[in-house]
Order: C-alpha cells, then sequence, then structure tokens
C-alpha cells in the first residue's frame, strides 16, 4: 500500500485530507507543521508528499527545498496545496519542483486524481 504524507497546519484540513486518502486505500501518515514533517519523511520515505505552503517553523517551499537535497527523498512526488492562488505562486511552487499545486478549497476528485497521476508517473 503506498504511503502518502499530509503535511498541513490546520488540524480540519489536515484531517479532511487524511480522511480522504485512507478511504482511497491510501496508508497516510500526517504532521502539524514543516519540521515534523521533514522528521516524518526521514522516518518512512513516504511514495508521495502533500504539502501546505503557509506554516510555522518550516513553511512548505522549505520543506520541498530539504527534501530535494536529501538523497533519499529527491525524488518523492510531491504537492502543494495551498491559499495562495495567484499564478505567481503556482509558478514558484512549479520552479522550485513540486509535482503538482492544488488550490484551497480543494475539490476531493480533484486531489484523488493529482495523486493517482502523479504515483503512476512515479511508477514508470
Amino acid at each position: 500500500m503506498k504511503k502518502i504524507l499530509v503535511i498541513e497546519d490546520n488540524l480540519d484540513i489536515r484531517e479532511n485530507i487524511a480522511e480522504i486518502l485512507e478511504l482511497a486505500n491510501y496508508t497516510v501518515y500526517t504532521a502539524e507543521n514543516g519540521n515534523e514533517g521533514v522528521e516524518t519523511a526521514l522516518s518512512i520515505y513516504p511514495d508521495l508528499v502533500v504539502c501546505d505552503i503557509m506554516m510555522p517553523e518550516l513553511d512548505g517551499y522549505e520543506v520541498l527545498n530539504i527534501m530535494h537535497h536529501n538523497s533519499d527523498l529527491q525524488n518523492t512526488p510531491f504537492i502543494f496545496l495551498s491559499a495562495k492562488t495567484e499564478n505567481s505562486e503556482f509558478r514558484k511552487g512549479i520552479q522550485l519542483g513540486a509535482d503538482d499545486y492544488i488550490p484551497k478549497p480543494f475539490d476531493t476528485s480533484h486531489l484523488l486524481n493529482a495523486v493517482e497521476k502523479r504515483l503512476k508517473k512515479q511508477n514508470v
């Protein structure tokens, strides 16, 4: 079963994403901030990461940067989930190496499609 790490500081959103992914038969790990997310990623080596951008301690951009500089995590698919919906933010996330960028509020099918697409691309 694929392991997905959800890094999100808002408890309701984090639990909602985890429930959606668990119902789709993924093993879900959660972290409430960037530091915890990086620690969890280094201990479980997830198959995919869904990460908020605006968080205390380490923001999503910093989490992505740390993962890209770790040889064990650098190829892990990474999806930003953010209330920052401006085109410049979307471009910044993609330029930094994110595989996808989902604006909040998000549609369940959009989230699941993005996850499935990235996991399939990884297995090719």
